[in-house]
């Protein structure tokens, strides 16, 4: 049972719906619904908690969260709860991300259940399945983190550049500089410096040769 209703129309209470905590999810034998005194505040709340934009996208997230907070055969509301708070302070900007943080949540919480049954492992057989799966899930979750970063930068890798030189004249930005993969990174190989240097000495030496030149014929 839910009964949020339609959170496509704006109202004045949404406008500040985003910087408010999420509500709680309440269990009934009939299923299950948004615990708000204000339903339409609710599912406002729910929905910027979530990432998505409409009621469908809403209830289709919340409802994969609620089966995968199962615990002892049933939904666990504690941890139903902890999952859709960590889904809000990741901050899901689209479906996309929706759906990658919702999975992400859900290995979070599958991954401690395999290290609580291979803490309370009883024999060997135990021991080795709990221990194959929490492998798993644990390289799982860094590479979702991973596609996250991919998604949000629109695939183009960072680069961080260190060691800049500054010239006579120059400015230099004080801090840590990231930019794309467009930005060409100087080489900070010592050994690989020092075979340029000399070149990049003549380079210098020929310019202020034609600059003397040129000044002289004028």
């Amino acid at each position: 049972m839910d009964t949020a209703p339609n959170i496509a129309v704006p109202t004045m209470a949404a406008a500040t719906a985003h910087a408010a905590a999420a509500p709680r999810i309440k269990f009934s034998p009939h299923g299950f619904c948004i615990d708000h005194p204000d339903p339409e505040l609710g599912a406002q709340l729910m929905a910027n908690a979530l990432g998505v934009a409409d009621r469908d996208a809403m209830d289709g997230i919340l409802r994969q969260l609620v089966k995968a907070s199962v615990s002892g055969g049933k939904p666990c509301e504690v941890n139903l709860a902890f999952m859709i708070s960590m889904v809000r302070s990741i901050g899901p900007r689209d479906s996309v991300e929706a759906m990658l943080v919702a999975q992400m949540v859900s290995v979070h919480v599958m991954a401690m259940r395999c290290a609580h049954h291979l803490a309370h492992a009883k024999d060997l057989a135990q021991h080795d399945s709990a221990a194959r799966a929490l492998g798993r899930l644990a390289r799982t979750f860094p590479a979702q983190i991973d596609a996250l970063n991919r998604h949000r930068s629109h695939g183009e890798p960072a680069i961080t550049v260190q060691n800049v030189k500054v010239e006579d004249g120059g400015n230099a930005i004080v801090g840590n500089v990231t930019q794309h993969a467009s930005v060409i990174v100087s080489d900070n190989n010592p050994a690989s410096a020092a075979r340029n240097a000399p070149k990049a000495a003549g380079a210098r030496r020929r310019r202020n040769s034609a600059d003397a030149g040129r000044d002289a014929q004028a």
